[in-house]
């Protein structure tokens, strides 16, 4: 059943989008996972690579892909990942189970430097959060939901200006979407409001 609204209501009667109902493994994130706060610099960390390795491609490549990244980037560890030289860089180019892009690969290198700079600043997570908008989108159908907003903007400008690469502003967007800054589901979804953060 497709109700107007771009929810599909699955087998256990529960609502989800349509880019979250067919695939297991994109269904199992977005109910377990996605939108949910994160408010560890590890985690946040993680979240800012993976949605920087995803531009251009579909989620669910990442998702496919996330332990074979965790593997490659020693769980995202900022410590560890900052240390990485050229030669992981090219030892990293030659591993199938992660996406190659040099660029984003030197991106969370530089952005591993980054989140280890701004603890002298409050940290990464506080940092990150100081640009939640003081109200949330309520969309009733996918075509509702923005893809950037005036704090993703601002977030996108912040983070740059603190040395974070491939952070712009439809990149920021989705990283306030998946960590819970924003509650973009859709307002007949199970899971709308179940992050706490938006009543």
């Amino acid at each position: 059943m497709t109700p107007d609204n771009g929810t599909i209501i699955g087998p256990d009667g529960l609502a989800r989008p349509s880019w979250a109902a067919s695939d297991p493994l994109l269904q199992a994130y977005y109910d377990h996972e996605w939108g949910m706060p994160v408010r560890d610099e590890q985690g946040m960390y993680e979240r800012i690579s993976l949605e920087a390795f995803q531009a251009g491609l579909s989620w669910a490549t990442i998702l496919r892909k996330r332990e074979a990244f965790r593997e490659a980037f020693l769980d995202f560890h900022p410590e560890s990942v900052a240390a990485f030289t050229e030669s992981d860089v090219e030892r990293l180019m030659l591993n199938a189970g992660i996406v190659r892009n040099r660029l984003k690969i030197q991106a969370a290198i530089t952005n591993a430097k980054a989140t280890i700079a701004l603890r002298e600043d409050g940290g990464l997570v506080d940092f990150v959060w100081s640009f939640q908008p003081h109200n949330t989108p309520a969309p009733r159908t996918l075509a509702e939901i923005p893809t950037t907003s005036p704090e993703s903007i601002a977030l996108s400008k912040a983070l740059r200006k603190k040395g974070f690469a491939f952070v712009g502003p439809t990149t920021m967007y989705a990283l306030m979407e998946a960590v819970g800054i924003i509650d973009t589901h859709l307002l007949d979804s199970h899971r709308r409001g179940t992050s706490g953060v938006w009543t």
